[in-house]
C-alpha cells in the first residue's frame, strides 16, 4: 500500500513528531487545582497514552497571503507501519490565518517546534491530552514569544542541534542567527552570511554548523569561535542545493550538488574540509535532501518528484521510487529511529516510505551458497571422489 496522503493543501515542510518525548506542561493554576484534587489518571487509566507511543509527522502548508481558497495551516498525522499508511484524515489541524508555515524545526526533546512564516518565526507547543476522552495530541499558539526572531522576514532554513540545545536560524536576506535554546542568548549575529541561506545543519557534536547560500561557497562555523573556519568552493557550472553532516562519527559532510540537469551527491572530509568523493545519483536536481540518525542511510527528492534512498558505506541506490509525488519534493526526514522517511510536495500530498531491512538478503546467499556445496558434495561422493569435509 502507497503511505501518501493529500490533506487539500500543497506542502512546504514535513518532520517527525518525537512522541516519546513531549510531557505535558501545567501552568500554575493548573498545579495549584492538582494539590487540591486527586492525581491525574496514569498513562494506563487513559488507555496506554496511545500517542506516545504512535508514529506522528507534523506538516506545514496552505496557498498563502490572498484569496486562493486554500487555507494555511499545520498538520498532524499519523503514520501505521502495519498497514503502511497514513491516516485518511489528519488528527490535528491548527491554521495559520493569512501566514502559511514555510519551514519548522522541530525541539528533539518534545519542547515544540518553531515554525517560519513570510514576516518571522512563532513557536508552537504540543497540546498534550490530559483527559479519557481525549487520546490524540494536538499542537497551540504559545505564549512563548521569539523577540528575536520576530519581524525578521521569511527564514529559509531553521535547525536544532541534536539535544536541542542551540538553534539556527537563515534569512532569505542572508542574515544566519545562532541561539543558545531555551534562553536565546545569542551565539552569533551575522548579517549577509551569504546572499540568501538556503540550508543550515549542525554537526552531531555541535562543534560546527555548516550554512549554504543562494551563491557563493558554502561555509562552516566553528561554534565556539563564531567564525567560519572553512569555505568549501564550487567548481565550475556547479550549484550547491542542500548539505547534512553525517550523524555517525564517519567525519563526513554531504552537500548535494547539480551541474547541467544531473543530481550529485558529494562528500567532504569533516577534519580536513577537502572533497573526498562525487557520486551521481539522479538524472535532475536534488530538493531535498536527509540523513538517517544512524548515518547508514541518505535520501534524496528531485525536482521531478522521485525518491531514491541510498547506502552512505557505498554510495548505491538501494531503493528508488519513481514520481513518488506528481511535483517538486520539499522536505524529507528520517524517523528517529531511522525505520520510516517522511516526504511532501506541492502536489497536495505526503508520504511515508517504510525502510526495507536489507540485512537479510545477505543470509539468504549464505544458505543458498551452504545448499550448492552440500549439492556439489553428493555430487563428488557418488562419482566416487573421496569424500568432502561436509559429506
Amino acid at each position: 500500500m502507497v503511505a501518501a496522503k493529500s490533506y487539500g493543501v500543497p506542502f512546504y515542510c514535513a518532520a517527525w513528531v518525537p512522541s516519546d518525548k513531549i510531557q505535558p506542561k501545567e501552568s500554575a493554576v493548573e498545579e495549584e487545582e492538582e494539590e487540591k484534587s486527586p492525581p491525574p489518571p496514569s498513562e494506563e487509566d487513559v488507555g496506554g497514552g496511545s500517542w506516545r507511543t504512535e508514529k506522528l509527522v507534523v506538516l506545514g502548508g496552505g496557498g498563502g497571503e490572498g484569496s486562493s481558497g486554500v487555507p494555511n495551516a499545520l498538520f498532524l498525522a499519523r503514520f501505521d507501519p502495519a498497514s503502511d499508511s497514513l491516516s485518511e484524515q489528519p488528527v490535528h489541524r491548527l491554521g495559520t490565518g493569512d501566514d502559511v508555515p514555510y519551514r519548522l524545526a522541530v525541539h528533539p526533546g518534545g519542547d515544540g517546534l518553531i515554525c517560519s512564516f513570510p514576516k518571522g518565526c512563532r513557536w508552537f507547543e504540543w497540546d498534550v491530552p490530559r483527559d479519557v476522552e481525549s487520546c490524540n495530541l494536538g499542537l497551540r499558539s504559545s505564549g512563548k514569544t521569539l523577540t528575536q526572531l520576530e519581524n525578521v522576514g521569511l527564514q529559509l532554513a531553521l535547525a536544532f542541534n541534536t539535544d536541542g540545545s542551540t538553534l539556527a536560524s537563515g534569512g532569505e536576506d542572508g542574515y544566519l542567527r545562532i541561539f543558545k535554546w531555551p534562553s536565546m542568548e545569542t551565539i552569533l549575529d551575522q548579517s549577509k552570511a551569504h546572499d540568501s541561506v538556503k540550508n543550515l545543519h549542525f554537526s552531531v557534536d555541535t562543534k560546527f554548523l555548516v550554512s549554504l547560500g543562494s551563491s557563493g561557497p558554502c561555509k562552516v562555523w566553528d561554534l565556539a569561535s563564531a567564525t567560519v573556519v572553512a569555505n568549501l568552493s564550487k567548481e565550475t557550472g556547479e550549484i550547491f542545493s542542500n548539505c547534512r553532516f553525517s550523524q555517525s562519527t564517519n567525519n563526513t559532510l554531504y552537500l548535494t550538488t547539480f551541474r547541467g540537469e544531473r543530481g550529485n551527491v558529494m562528500f567532504w572530509s569533516s577534519t580536513s574540509w577537502k572533497r573526498v568523493g562525487l557520486r551521481q545519483i539522479a538524472r535532475e536536481p536534488i530538493s531535498a535532501f536527509s540523513v538517517s540518525s544512524d548515518g547508514r542511510l541518505l535520501a534524496v527528492g528531485t525536482i521531478e518528484g522521485d525518491i531514491l534512498i541510498i547506502n552512505s558505506s557505498n554510495m548505491r541506490v538501494r531503493e528508488a521510487v519513481k514520481k513518488a509525488h506528481r511535483g517538486v519534493v520539499t522536505a524529507l526526514e528520517f524517523s528517529q529511529d531511522s525505520s520510516a522517511l517522511v516526504s511532501s510536495s506541492f502536489d497536495y500530498t505526503a508520504r511515508v516510505m517504510l525502510i526495507k531491512d536489507k540485512k537479510g538478503t545477505n543470509n539468504t546467499w549464505v544458505l543458498i551458497l551452504l545448499i550448492l556445496l552440500v549439492i556439489l558434495a553428493y555430487f563428488l561422493r557418488t562419482k566416487g571422489f573421496p569424500s568432502s569435509p561436509l559429506s
